[in-house]
């Protein structure tokens, strides 16, 4: 645009943080078409050589619905017809948001040649980290219609309620990959912690488990952030809907997620190149 200022300049005696931010995060949504590319490139070069791609994935999915299945609808005394839905679509959406998060520790630092040498909006490489998560994820997707098929419970109507559910996850891996990606070029050793905590979250969600099997203790489920967020997207096809509680507590997480992201990233956006 005649007289914008171009992103690579900056005045210290007036940073400008709040605005520039802004228009990096502005400039990066305009150009989604780069990171969805570069997603694509990612997965292409990470299969490369392989015969199923990345329906390896699918496949291995597959394989523990199955066997998780098999083992779990015993142990717990539920019917497979019944359970084998439940847990395939929490496998799947955990996976998602397991590996979203996982990745987003890396989101900035895996870029660093690009960071340095070309003035690239940071939100590019974040939504690239997003994208890349987004097509790995969709590759799982044949697999949910297949077992509702093969147990006869095809979801109704109240299945296009996952779609405001998938926008919240969607935003909130945005975010995560911002603050992650930020905060783990500074601090190189909150990988592993985040890698730690994820395994220890998967346990106390209810992914292999239902939350009816909790009782009465189930009404402090909506505390645990991972599990509203997954339950947005698996409520309208496995159980006919969303508590309006777990709405409300997947969309104040969001908002607390996106708040924090937007503080670091204004306040230390200026030294994520020389952080990575």
């Amino acid at each position: 645009r005649p007289g914008a200022t171009p992103l690579y300049v900056s005045d210290a005696a007036q940073p400008r943080r709040r605005a520039a931010a802004l228009e990096d995060l502005a400039t990066g949504l305009r150009r989604w078409r780069l990171p969805a590319a570069l997603a694509r490139l990612d997965i292409r070069n990470r299969y490369r050589g392989s015969v199923l791609g990345p329906f390896w994935l699918t496949l291995s999915t597959a394989v523990m619905v199955v066997g998780l299945g098999l083992l779990y609808s015993s142990l717990f005394k539920m019917e497979l017809a019944s359970y084998l839905p439940f847990i395939a679509v929490s496998l799947i959406v955990w996976t998602m948001i397991a590996q979203t998060v996982t990745d987003a520790c890396t989101s900035l630092t895996s870029a660093e040649g690009i960071i340095r040498q070309l003035p690239l909006p940071f939100s590019v490489h974040v939504l690239r980290c997003v994208f890349r998560n987004a097509l790995i994820t969709a590759h799982s997707l044949p697999l949910v219609f297949l077992v509702f098929l093969a147990c006869g419970s095809m979801p109704g109507a109240e299945a296009l309620l996952l779609l405001p559910g998938l926008a919240l996850v969607a935003v909130n891996a945005f975010f995560v990959a911002l603050f992650l990606g930020m905060l783990c070029a500074r601090f190189r050793d909150i990988g592993p912690i985040v890698a730690s905590v994820m395994q220890l979250a998967f346990f106390m969600s209810p992914v292999l488990w239902k939350p009816e099997l909790l009782g009465d203790k189930a009404k402090w489920l909506p505390l645990n952030p991972f599990y509203v967020l997954m339950e947005t997207v698996r409520g309208p096809l496995v159980e006919g809907g969303v508590d309006g509680l777990v709405w409300l507590s997947a969309s104040l997480y969001t908002l607390l997620v996106a708040a924090a992201a937007l503080a670091f990233f204004i306040r230390f956006r200026g030294r994520i190149a020389f952080w990575v």
